[in-house]
């Protein structure tokens, strides 16, 4: 059966759409870096408004800036979210999973892991856009208040930014509510998000698994 789109639906569960929602399994399973073209090609999808999950032993930062946004997924729902623009990362043991509904079956549960073995995951202009983070945090050279949008000028986090009604990345306005630090350390990180992009992150040790009803990262 297919949906007006012409995408292959099985069981309600449009997997055109889930498919991106693993982004970035596809593209880093053979170079084992994704590129994400100066975040020209990253800004291009819809927000498909499916969670998943992200955990880390350790993610060390620099130049780490966060402010608030709402963003509107595919079928025009807003989601209130936390933006976190980090310049250049190392990630720890890294685990990425997401749960999608399969009628009669359960859940399809796809598992991303890297960056075991004392090699970290790195990434340049990591994005994420998440709605809650739990970790134990160090962070140093910090300034609460700034503008979100002087933040994202300084700093040149490429695809720090809001989005518009319409869900499309937009700049930040002067007045939004910012905060930078200069190095962050979390340790012990889980987070629920809606969306991670990068410039280019390279992921050592890359293990990728599908399960019914499989464990998830957390």
């Amino acid at each position: 059966m297919k949906d007006a789109m012409g995408a292959q639906v099985l069981g309600g569960t449009k997997w055109k759409r889930f498919a991106l929602v693993m982004v970035p399994t596809v593209g880093i399973a053979g170079a084992m870096t994704v590129g994400m073209a100066n975040g020209v090609l990253a800004s291009s999808f819809a927000v498909s408004g499916q969670q998943f999950k992200v955990s880390a032993d350790e993610l060390d930062g620099n130049v780490f800036a966060q402010s608030g946004t709402v963003i509107v997924d595919a079928n025009g729902k807003p989601h209130a979210v936390a933006v976190a623009g980090i310049k250049s990362a190392k990630i720890y043991k890294m685990c990425q999973s997401v749960n999608v509904p399969v009628p009669l079956l359960g859940n399809l549960t796809i598992v991303l892991s890297a960056g075991g073995g004392g090699t970290p995951v790195t990434a340049t202009n990591l994005v994420l856009d998440t709605n809650q983070v739990n970790a134990d945090a160090t962070f140093s050279g910090v300034n609460i208040g700034a503008s979100a949008a002087d933040i994202a000028n300084q700093t040149g986090i490429q695809g720090f930014n809001g989005y518009d009604k319409t869900g499309k990345p937009a700049p930040f306005a002067p007045g939004d509510f910012g905060q930078v630090v200069q190095t962050a350390v979390l340790k012990g990180v889980t987070q629920t998000a809606y969306s991670t992009t990068a410039g280019t992150m390279a992921l050592k040790g890359l293990s990728i698994s599908a399960n019914l009803n499989g464990k998830e990262c957390f």
